[in-house]
């Protein structure tokens, strides 16, 4: 198994990011092929770490072979541009993990 992790800080305006992040860019991870699971984590509390994180999403492929043929698909690089748009919202652009 293979995920695609990505890390939101706190945005500007919640009430912006959450309208762009659930109507305009959640719409398109259904886009991305071969995507075993998705799912969003809402941060509640951190510890050992002073970033305020917000939100994780995570995005599940069976291998890296298959994460990574997703990620160069055109749904997978629609996702991955259409990140620049969250980061008007973030105070900073989001941290992304890839694990296997």
């Amino acid at each position: 198994m293979a995920k695609l992790m990505v890390m939101y800080e706190r945005p500007t305006n919640i009430d912006d990011f959450e309208k762009y992040y659930q109507e305009v860019h959640l719409p398109m991870v259904q886009e991305v092929p071969n995507l075993k699971n998705a799912c969003i984590n809402r941060v509640i509390q951190t510890q050992n770490s002073s970033e305020p994180i917000y939100l994780i999403a995570e995005l599940e492929f069976e291998n890296m072979e298959v994460l990574q043929n997703a990620l160069s698909s055109t749904g997978g690089q629609k996702l991955q541009n259409d990140v620049v748009n969250l980061v008007k919202l973030l105070p900073k652009p989001p941290i992304v993990c890839i694990t296997e």
